[in-house]
């Protein structure tokens, strides 16, 4: 058998893909690199967006051809969107063959297992989940075994217990539970022992993590301490915070961990306090700079990404400046952007969307002017500076401040090197190779 995932959305979709993937691989299946030559497609949607939730639905259609190629093929649909949607998937898409939704995927090895035995015909409900939680790849390591990656992901909690008003996150992926530390450091060292340079740690508010070792708390500053004392880990990184526990310890652990790389997304949403509020994002405008600064203080050399939604309920052209005055204060080396989407059931599908849709258009063009402003500049500032590459290809990679960068004489890739950035072209660093 040979498998191929497709991801769609965050991180997180991906990891899910590959976790998902574990319990072939072990049976003896291989990765396919291309839909055409798979006998089993999983592919893990999102929904975050309306947008995100048409492009699985999209594509689920056009797996329809596939599937009517060879009917043993084996489809299955999983994640969010499936957590939410799956009743609806299941009726318009006969050929989907499984329907794993967010809180279901802890059952998949065992339904996968069933696959195998020959009952190719399940359609389980994402509605139910009572079985033990299986976290990560076992040390067989989907990633090393079938790519030579430089990097891959670690789970290291799920759900999320926050109410943020428009995120639907918290209804599709369930509450928070936390991995055993333990267990996340011996994934950490398999992964290493295997190959992989740099490791992320993922979770829907990753730095809320809590658990108990040798009868004591860990908290996310200590696991930090305690990923970063694996000798064979060069890079980690996390996705995705919450500023809310951005704490004093937190980046004092950042500061001094010799693998925590200096970058940081840490999503704002919006630089109105008004509509923080709405949101419900427990912060405020000033509390957030105040931990920015911080961290600038303590890591000097540390760039800040971010998110922002424009055109959420009630937005005012001044909450849309004060935005946009966060930004130009913040100074992000990227931001991702987004037009408000109502999503179903959240707290703010109830308010009016009283924000035109061509208001909400001009305010994104907007603020992505503004943004490639501020990341050129950003950018700018590091021609000269000494950089380390991971190289993902032979000729591209990122640095430890999560800058794309190019060279032109090849490298072997998944490799780490010195080099100094030259020039920048767009949202590129082009660097130069400095010899050991």
């Amino acid at each position: 058998m040979k498998i191929h995932t497709i991801a769609l959305g965050c991180q997180m979709s991906v990891a899910d893909g590959l976790e998902m993937s574990r319990p072939f691989i072990e049976r003896g299946a291989e990765r396919a690199s291309a839909i055409d030559e798979a006998d089993c497609v999983i592919l893990t949607t999102c929904t975050v967006r309306d947008h995100a939730e048409h492009r699985a639905i999209s594509l689920i259609g056009r797996l329809r051809a596939w599937k009517e190629e060879d009917p043993r093929r084996l489809l299955v649909v999983a994640g969010c969107a499936a957590e939410r949607m799956g009743k609806e998937v299941r009726r318009r898409f006969p050929h989907v063959d499984l329907v794993v939704g967010a809180k279901s995927l802890p059952r998949f090895p065992a339904l996968a297992a069933e696959i195998l035995e020959g009952r190719s015909r399940l359609l389980e409900s994402s509605e139910s989940s009572q079985a033990r939680t299986v976290w990560g790849l076992s040390e067989t390591e989907l990633e090393s075994r079938d790519a030579r990656l430089a990097h891959g992901f670690v789970t290291v909690m799920r759900g999320c217990n926050y109410s943020c008003s428009y995120c639907i996150v918290p209804s599709v992926r369930g509450r928070e539970i936390y991995r055993d530390a333990d267990e996340i450091l011996a994934e950490v060292r398999a992964k290493t022992a295997a190959g992989l340079k740099e490791v992320t740690l993922l979770g829907q508010t990753v730095n809320s993590y809590r658990s108990q070792r040798e009868g004591r708390e860990i908290r996310f500053p200590e696991l930090l301490r305690l990923v970063d004392a694996v000798p064979s880990l060069e890079r980690l990184r996390f996705m995705s915070p919450h500023p809310h526990f951005v704490t004093a310890e937190m980046i004092r652990a950042m500061a001094e961990c010799r693998s925590v790389c200096e970058h940081l997304h840490l999503p704002v949403q919006s630089g109105s306090d008004r509509i923080l509020k709405l949101m419900r994002r427990n912060y405020t405008r000033a509390s957030y700079l105040e931990k920015v600064g911080t961290l600038r203080r303590l890591i000097p050399e540390i760039e800040i990404t971010t998110d922002i939604i424009v055109g959420f309920p009630s937005e005012t052209d001044e909450d849309f400046e004060e935005t946009l005055r966060l930004i130009a204060a913040l100074e992000p080396s990227s931001v991702y952007t987004f037009k408000y989407s109502a999503r179903p059931g959240t707290l703010s599908a109830a308010m009016e969307d009283d924000v035109p849709t061509a208001v909400k258009e001009d305010r994104l063009a907007r603020l992505n002017e503004l943004v490639a402003q501020t990341a050129s500049r950003r950018l700018s500032r590091w021609i000269g500076k000494p950089l380390q590459i991971l190289a993902d290809t032979a000729t591209t990679g990122r640095s430890r401040q999560g800058f794309k960068t190019r060279w032109e004489r090849p490298v072997e890739s998944q490799v780490l090197f010195s080099a100094r950035a030259a020039s920048v072209e767009r949202q590129t660093l082009i660097a130069e190779r400095i010899a050991n």
